[in-house]
């Protein structure tokens, strides 16, 4: 049997700080899980993309009261607002809809909508099975997403799906257990946080 991944306030900001500075490799845990993005454009604005979501969602895990029935949206972008919405009327820019509809394709699910997505960052909530650690670049459409599992090969991700396709994935791939050094080699040529 798998263990949980457990979060909390201090896990949060260690992520909000790997989201915004790649990590040292001494920090590194012994194996990290690999997820294979193939992009749509080019792979520093997809992770620029995919930073900006997750940013104000690890903040909110750490600052939002997940008792109420919602939690603010104020800081994540309006391109994530509106594909992560039923309302029909809302634009969606053609890298997240097609996103979208990769999503939905890959997993056989539906669509998240965003207050759904957002709780999965409330700490006490044991359902993402995983921790923010880099993306790196690998080619001109293509980067690694690295995320901490606590070694396991199989856990909650599909919170993490759902943004990784919507942030302009043509195709996600994974994931895979690989060790650390593997993540720590590419770094060289990671993606700069803004």
């Amino acid at each position: 049997m798998s263990s949980r991944m457990m979060h909390s306030s201090e896990s949060l900001a260690d992520e909000c700080q790997r989201l915004h500075r790649h990590p040292s490799a001494e920090a590194a845990p012994p194996v990290l899980s690999r997820f294979v993005v193939d992009v749509s454009g080019d792979s520093a604005e997809y992770a620029d993309r995919l930073r900006s979501i997750l940013s104000p969602a690890l903040r909110l895990g750490r600052t939002a009261d997940f008792e109420a029935d919602s939690v603010p949206v104020d800081d994540v972008p309006d391109w994530f607002v509106a594909v992560s919405s039923p309302d029909e009327e809302l634009l969606v820019p053609g890298f997240a809809s097609d996103g979208r509809d990769g999503y939905t394709d890959h997993t056989a699910g539906r669509p998240w909508e965003l207050q759904n997505w957002l709780y999965r960052f409330d700490p006490d909530d044991d359902s993402r099975g995983w921790q923010w650690w880099d993306v790196t670049k690998v080619g001109p459409s293509r980067v690694h997403v690295w995320v901490d599992s606590w070694g396991e090969s199989f856990f909650g991700c599909q919170d993490l799906l759902w943004a990784a396709h919507t942030s302009g994935a043509a195709r996600v791939a994974g994931p895979t257990v690989q060790p650390s050094a593997a993540w720590a080699a590419e770094t060289v040529d990671g993606i700069d946080a803004p």
